[in-house]
Formats: structure tokens, C-alpha cells, sequence
């Protein structure tokens, strides 16, 4: 999913270029914007991952060391 996002995110971004570089102010400003929330929810899905991968790895050290007791 984080692939995803990332690419939703450059699209907006590259297609917001061309309007503004039409002068079309409006729909570059909208399409930042969504690429901006895409952008974000790349960056939420990763950190999501990190802290899931983190949980796991503590829960394991955590049982590792009840068991060596």
C-alpha cells in the first residue's frame, strides 16, 4: 500500500506543475493539496509498519527473557 500512495503523491504533484505552469492556480492548488494527503498517508503507512515491526520485535525480547528465567 505505501508503494501506492507514493506514486498517487508524485502524480498529483506532476500534473499540479502543469496547471500551474498554465496558470491555472485552482486545480494546481487542489491536486498539491491531494498529493500533499498522499504524500502523508505514505508517510503514516510507514511509520504504522516501523512501530508494528517494533511491537513485534519487543514482544519477542519480552518472551525470550521469561523463558531464560
Amino acid at each position: 500500500m505505501k508503494p501506492l500512495w507514493l506514486i498517487i503523491s508524485l502524480l498529483c504533484m506532476a500534473v499540479a506543475l502543469v496547471f500551474l505552469i498554465r496558470s491555472d492556480f485552482d486545480k494546481a492548488f487542489i491536486l498539491a493539496a491531494i498529493g500533499a494527503v498522499a504524500w502523508f498517508l505514505n508517510y503514516r503507512a510507514q511509520m504504522k509498519d516501523l512501530i508494528t515491526r517494533a511491537d513485534e520485535q519487543n514482544e519477542q525480547d519480552g518472551t525470550s527473557q521469561s523463558d531464560e528465567e
